[in-house]
């Protein structure tokens, strides 16, 4: 369903000089002139000569046997609030217009490294929050891509780049992955390094909107081979090529928050899932089948709103100094959250974080039973309408949790996108990719 290539499939003719990292360079330039004036998906662009140069420099690389690593010369999207040394970072808010850190973030100088060639700044929502930007679906010109790595989710299904850097805190990347009908991997919390990227708050990971699975693997592992996880992180754990497939025999179905308002074509098309899923011999289990399931799902119900109230205490700061610069310049969106940030004070937030410790707990516990659980990305389609960026309540799962998450574009609701998620548990990132790489093949 994607509309970008694979580059690691493209990859395959570099070597030979029947492709080549400049021929798809060409090719992802080409989209970006025949559809970036309707899609709007960056909101900073390198040079395009500079692109070339990289991308032949690459080339050569690949010709002469020393590619950097198997995303050398791939052309990347970086999410807006990630920093660049050679374009601004504007964090979708006019208190950043322009500015710039004067450094590249950890993940960006990681991915230069490997060889790739970061083609553009990607939009995103103020502060990577809720506050929308201009980014349009590429399905449907009339609806939401989803928020925040809007730009980055719509950039790869408008085949501008194979890979965008992208941040979850609430659904951030298994949302427009759905919307936008491309993957998403949002990787166990602390999985990349964040250095350099401006989102503060506690369930924040970075990851990745890519055209195949394997693409995602390959670009968020040649960044974790370079500068790790978060500070105090093992970093991704596993293969540095795309782990092989591996077929589970015991999944967990989730309902999650989001299932009771999900549209009729989502149920059906996760019922549909499931059967296909257990006709191949995968045992799927549920909340009636198991208490401790059902209790798990329970808790659930109170994963958005907590969440709400963690990130409410985390936004205070630097929310209130950029109050204090010009309160005009920020949404009422973040305006209501310094209100609700404020009057929770520290005994609050602190009731919140064990709360949320027991859920994780709840959760790890259901590693006794099942290898990964699965259930829809989004309650639907995206929403008509750029004014929200749709319903975070299947996303929000794996954020709370600190899991691994996948989005895979196997799914259609009223011919749009819709994504299957997969979630695995704490720092077995790649064996829900290798779950993944099975069910895709289903």
């Amino acid at each position: 369903m994607t509309g970008a290539k694979s580059y690691i499939s493209a990859s395959a003719d570099f070597a030979s000089g029947k492709s080549s990292p400049r021929d798809f360079l060409e090719a992802a330039l080409a989209a970006i002139d025949a559809r970036e004036g309707e899609i709007e998906a960056f909101v900073a662009r390198l040079d395009p000569a500079i692109a070339r140069a990289r991308a032949d420099e690459a080339s050569k690389r690949w010709r002469n046997g020393a590619q950097r690593s198997s995303i050398d010369g791939m052309p990347v999207g970086i999410k807006d609030v990630i920093e660049t040394i050679d374009m601004p970072t504007g964090m979708g808010s006019p208190l950043y217009d322009n500015w710039r850190g004067e450094k590249d973030s950890a993940s960006v100088w990681a991915s230069r490294d490997a060889g790739a060639i970061p083609i553009g700044k990607t939009v995103t929502t103020e502060f990577a929050a809720s506050h929308p930007g201009p980014t349009r679906n590429p399905h449907d010109l009339a609806r939401t891509p989803g928020g925040s790595s809007s730009g980055s989710a719509a950039g790869v299904a408008a085949g501008f780049f194979p890979a965008g850097l992208g941040t979850q805190v609430v659904g951030s990347i298994v949302r427009p992955a759905s919307y936008c009908g491309v993957f998403g991997f949002k990787p166990t919390f602390g999985a990349i390094n964040r250095g350099g990227s401006h989102d503060y708050m506690s369930q924040s990971s970075q990851g990745v909107l890519a055209a195949s699975l394997n693409d995602a693997w390959s670009t968020l592992s040649a960044i974790a081979m370079r500068v790790g996880g978060d500070p105090g992180y093992p970093g991704l754990e596993g293969p540095l090529t795309p782990p092989e497939a591996r077929k589970p025999k015991v999944l967990i179905a989730l309902e999650t928050p989001g299932w009771a308002i999900a549209s009729e074509g989502a149920h059906a098309a996760f019922e549909s899932i499931k059967a296909r899923l257990i006709i191949t011999g995968v045992h799927i289990l549920t909340r009636r089948d198991r208490p401790e399931i059902e209790a798990f799902e329970t808790m659930l119900m109170r994963a958005l709103p907590l969440t709400r109230l963690i990130n409410a205490w985390e936004s205070l700061w630097p929310l209130n100094t950029y109050a204090d610069r010009d309160v005009s310049k920020l949404s009422a969106i973040m305006r209501e959250r310094m209100v609700e940030g404020a009057e929770l004070n520290i005994g609050g937030y602190r009731a919140a974080l064990a709360e949320r410790a027991s859920i994780r707990a709840a959760f790890a516990s259901l590693a006794q039973i099942g290898e990964a659980c699965v259930t829809l990305s989004a309650p639907g389609p995206a929403p008509l309408g750029l004014q929200s960026t749709g319903d975070p309540s299947f996303a929000i799962a794996a954020s709370v949790l600190g899991a691994p998450a996948l989005s895979l574009p196997m799914l259609t609701d009223d011919t749009l996108p819709l994504g299957l998620q997969l979630i695995g548990f704490e720092r077995a990132d790649a064996d829900l990719f290798a779950i993944a790489a099975s069910v895709e093949q289903m």
